[in-house]
């Protein structure tokens, strides 16, 4: 119903834009509620748009613009449902054997890929788009009956829930602060940027390349699927020889190389299999990205960490899809898909800089750190915590550079003011500073601690010198005028001389006026 290339490549932008936009809000939510809830909500929010497309296109009311709205909203619901989606994949697991469930997880997906757009294509040539919309609003029902049959393992909750809006920054807070993941968002972000076009402008491949219709769409977007399903299943073999980095730039390379084929290509048979190169490689080099930000990333943090992973991939898509638009428009539709194949061969060699970490190199499991003794309010702080290590001169280079992982983990755990100084009377002391707002975050802090965090504990004490361990302190800062720690404010009777019964509990402090 649009003529033109950018409209079309709009479709593409206006599904992964909401992605970019909203999954990290998502992933907040995911890492704070029931995850089966979540999911559950954002498949009954997909039906209803998807029923609304369905009417709408039935009664002849579709317009370009209305179109882009409505697949907009179905952005909208894939992003709430991505991040809780993917998470849930690491509960019903053992570690050791994510790779291959999320291998298996995109196997399905994208068997559906490679049949659905067959179907859909059918459909839209037998019956109009209408039918095929409503079949792909039924699909849903599907689905959320069986997220309501799941039966997940809910873990008891010792902390009040973080506030969304907190979590969102706990979660940007941790993939920055965390080099396995940062590099991984890097690396994302000029793939979905570079090898957009494929996805964008493959309605006007079948279109004005090949010279065919909604059957002959459905068929090569199968092409890419069944290449993507190939990929996931060569990947378990495929990672016991290459390491990640290797195979991220094997993945894009035939990913680049399959494009270029799709550029070049004004037949049918050589357009499929350049798609199913690019499939293979597409598939390959998102489930690495996706495994190592799992693999990366403690339980307490997975979700955002892979919204924030699908908020930059997919807003490359989102943009990427926008630049090559116009591209096409401006340059040619082959021309686009060739620069753009290119372009994703060039970004492989980021490797050089952005290394992808190994998997399972670090132990994220929670440490069990043992109870404190210590009764104090939720919301009482600030808190200052404060170690003192005594250090030889000649082991001071070393203690820094460990001081720096020490620092990271600390504030990429929710530490604020981080400071290392040293006593310039007694050289061989180093005080190490840190805060929390309140009490509670400190505690939220020390539970995030992971049995990775607490080897590099270990490395700092190491260099401790002396029979003692580091002193260690727990500071409440008190303004002036505030209460100390553990006393109580008067009662309005007390105030006035009032005879109090001393057999009666004392009044408890009111917890709402001020930071206690």
């Amino acid at each position: 119903i649009a003529g033109s290339a950018d409209m079309v490549a709009l479709v593409q932008a206006s599904t992964t834009l909401p992605i970019m936009l909203f999954s990290l809000a998502a992933g907040a939510i995911a890492d704070s509620f029931d995850r089966r809830k979540v999911m559950i909500l954002a498949q009954a929010f997909l039906l209803v748009v998807s029923v609304s497309l369905t009417a709408l296109t039935f009664l002849g009311l579709m317009t370009p613009w209305l179109l882009l709205a409505l697949t907009f909203l179905v952005g909208c619901g894939t992003a709430l449902n991505g991040p809780a989606w993917q998470a849930s994949v690491g509960e019903q697991v053992p570690r050791e054997d994510l790779p291959a469930a999320v291998a298996l997880n995109s196997i399905s997906f994208n068997i559906a890929r490679s049949v659905g757009p067959a179907i859909g294509g059918a459909l839209v040539a037998a019956a109009g788009a209408s039918a095929a919309f409503l079949a792909n609003a039924f699909s849903y029902v599907g689905l959320i009956t069986v997220l309501f049959g799941w039966k997940r393992a809910t873990q008891p909750r010792h902390l009040p829930r973080e506030p969304i809006g907190a979590a969102m920054l706990s979660g940007i807070r941790y993939v920055l602060l965390a080099p396995s993941i940062s590099h991984v968002l890097l690396r994302g972000l000029a793939f979905g940027v570079s090898g957009s076009a494929v996805w964008a402008l493959m309605a006007l491949v079948a279109r004005d390349k090949l010279g065919g219709g909604p059957l002959t769409y459905g068929i090569i977007l199968g092409a890419f699927g069944v290449g993507a399903v190939a990929g996931a299943l060569v990947s378990a073999p495929v990672r016991q020889r290459l390491r990640s980095e290797p195979l991220v730039r094997w993945s894009m390379a035939a990913y680049g190389i399959g494009s270029v084929i799709a550029g070049i290509s004004s037949a049918l048979p050589l357009t499929m299999l350049g798609l199913l190169l690019a499939g293979a490689g597409w598939v390959l080099a998102l489930s690495t990205f996706n495994v190592s930000v799992q693999m990366s990333s403690p339980r307490w943090v997975v979700a955002r960490a892979l919204a924030v992973y699908q908020t930059v991939t997919f807003g490359g898509m989102a943009v990427g899809s926008w630049i090559w638009g116009h591209v096409a428009h401006s340059l040619g539709l082959g021309e686009a898909i060739i620069l753009s194949g290119l372009c994703v061969l060039a970004s492989a060699l980021l490797g050089l800089w952005w290394r992808i970490g190994e998997l399972g190199t670090h132990d994220l499991s929670p440490a069990q750190l043992p109870d404190l003794e210590v009764d104090l309010d939720l919301r009482s702080g600030p808190v200052v915590v404060q170690l003192e290590y005594r250090v030889s001169p000649e082991d001071a280079m070393a203690f820094l550079a460990v001081m720096d992982d020490r620092r990271r983990i600390r504030q990429r755990n929710g530490a604020r003011g981080w400071s290392l100084t040293q006593d310039l009377s007694d050289p061989e002391v180093w005080v190490e500073r840190y805060s929390n707002a309140t009490w509670g975050e400190y505690l939220r802090q020390r539970a995030r601690t992971t049995m990775a965090d607490l080897r590099v504990h270990q490395q700092v004490l190491a260099f401790h010198r002396g029979e003692t361990p580091p002193r260690f302190r727990r500071l409440l800062e008190r303004p002036a005028g505030a209460l100390p720690a553990g006393s109580r404010r008067p009662s309005r009777e007390e105030e006035r001389g009032a005879v109090v019964d001393p057999t009666l509990p004392p009044q408890a402090p009111p917890l709402a006026r001020g930071k206690h």
